[in-house]
């Protein structure tokens, strides 16, 4: 019988060998988004913090940083872009997996490719296959009964988990290894992939490493298994593989199964993962939109007597609990995975698309009026939110005005995804924003390389186009 990982592997070597061009498109805009998110975040604390630590650590200048100009040992590389990618949460997301797949697989396939100089398309392919196997993977911890995936019922950052295996998988395709080759990075990244999302709910910095680590264990692991380290093949679904550890879902019949290996090749997931127009957690998404059309409809903060916001009640978690780390969020980062106080910035008006990095600032978080706002939000379970999670991650509004009339906002449907696609112009803004410290001369070259990318001989002109 063959192998989960087997079937993987092959998916994965056949979209190396025959990349639809479809899908080489959707790889590129994603490469695209990613490069500028990370770009955006070189200034952050963890990005720095793991740049020095890729210095002090040295080796082999292998893979470029972005925005950086240094070269250091590929799986360093990985670590550090990855972190940058993800700090910000402004990555792309699956639904109704709840996975962040780019940030971990762009910067393992970028890595890989810049080792080894491997042709744009390539590298295309890598972040392709990468990023279907960390979404499927995904998929496949859907529980109906719980309405959730298993991973987020048990504190596992699944973006993080899937994303190490899907890393290993983008970088053995752009080293060119076989379809053994390829299987074997996957089992050995199963048993690096890791990641507790209770940085979500009371804070801490790590959460925005998780994305680095996955890459860098994913290039580790391909590198291993080009050297001849092997895994087992029943790594996924063995009594003690993947998904009885993490989830105790046995994927070999029934719904599980057609998650992971369904159509495989024929139809992908890819088309399901959207670009975020907001910078913060995608939960609050939809809370956004609902403030920002209120505002359009002119209510004024200060109209605003009490806010109750229905969403489904596995998002509470993270966005709204607990109550007061939320309302009063301690950073700036915090605040990004704010229900309340996301809801009281938007209705004050922000930057961007709606909310911008711009707009997170110590002079916000102090703000008595967004304050206030913050404090006047509760939650409230509604049947309607439940029906269509985690289909959709959805917000209704009701708000309670001082003359003493409620308002309600329904907004169902996150902004990004296929029933409300981003513009090109909304893209474009999106990206132009995060790579505005480029300057004239640098995002022209950035523009060009990127242009060139699916037919270059080389994917190392992606980042030089961009070294200071």
């Amino acid at each position: 019988m063959t192998t989960l990982t087997a079937h993987l592997a092959a998916f994965a070597v056949a979209t190396r060998e025959n990349l639809p061009d479809r899908i080489a498109k959707d790889a590129l805009a994603r490469v695209t988004d990613t490069l500028g998110i990370a770009y955006a975040a070189r200034e952050t604390e963890p990005v720095r913090v793991a740049l020095n630590l890729a210095r002090s650590w040295g080796g082999h200048a292998q893979a470029a940083l972005i925005g950086a100009g240094d070269r250091v040992p590929a799986p360093t590389a990985a670590l550090v872009n990855g972190t940058a990618a993800h700090a910000l949460d402004f990555d792309d997301t699956h639904v109704p997996s709840i996975l962040h797949p780019s940030a971990s697989v762009f910067p393992a396939a970028l890595a890989a490719a810049e080792e080894v100089d491997a042709p744009g398309r390539v590298l295309l392919a890598g972040v392709a296959a990468g990023n279907e196997i960390a979404i499927r993977l995904g998929m496949t911890a859907h529980d109906e009964t719980l309405n959730n995936s298993v991973f987020f019922e048990r504190g596992l950052h699944a973006t993080s988990i899937c994303g190490a295996i899907g890393s290993a998988a983008a970088a053995a395709v752009v080293y060119g290894l076989t379809a053994e080759g390829v299987a074997d990075a996957m089992g050995i990244a199963a048993s690096m992939g890791a990641g507790l999302l209770e940085a979500n709910r009371v804070g801490g910095t790590v959460k925005r490493m998780h994305c680095g680590w996955a890459a860098h264990g994913g290039v580790t692991a391909a590198q291993m298994a080009a050297r001849g380290i092997t895994a087992p093949a029943s790594v996924l679904e063995g009594r003690f593989g993947f998904f009885n550890a993490y989830t105790g879902i046995h994927p070999v019949t029934g719904a599980p199964l057609h998650a992971l290996l369904g159509d495989l090749g024929d139809v992908w997931e890819l088309d399901r993962c959207f670009v975020k127009p907001y910078p913060t957690n995608v939960f609050t998404h939809t809370g956004i939109d609902a403030a920002l059309t209120l505002a359009a409809r002119g209510i004024r903060p200060e109209d605003v007597e009490r806010v109750e916001l229905s969403v489904p009640v596995s998002v509470t978690r993270t966005i709204a609990e607990p109550r007061e780390a939320k309302v009063f969020p301690r950073s700036p980062y915090h605040a990004q995975f704010s229900g309340p106080f996301t809801f009281a910035m938007a209705l004050h008006g922000g930057s961007g698309l709606g909310l911008y990095l711009d707009d997170f600032t110590d002079e916000s978080l102090a703000d008595p009026s967004i304050r206030r706002l913050a404090s006047t939000v509760h939650y409230a379970p509604d049947p309607e939110c439940e029906a269509i999670y985690p289909r959709h991650f959805p917000t209704i509004a009701r708000v309670r005005l001082v003359d003493g009339t409620t308002v309600t906002e329904k907004v169902l449907t996150n902004l990004g995804t296929t029933e409300r696609p981003l513009t090109p112009e909304q893209l474009a803004l999106k990206f132009a924003l995060t790579t505005r410290d480029l300057g004239p001369e640098r995002s022209a070259a950035l523009a060009a390389a990127l242009d060139e990318l699916p037919t270059s001989a080389t994917s190392r002109v992606l980042l030089g186009s961009i070294e200071q």
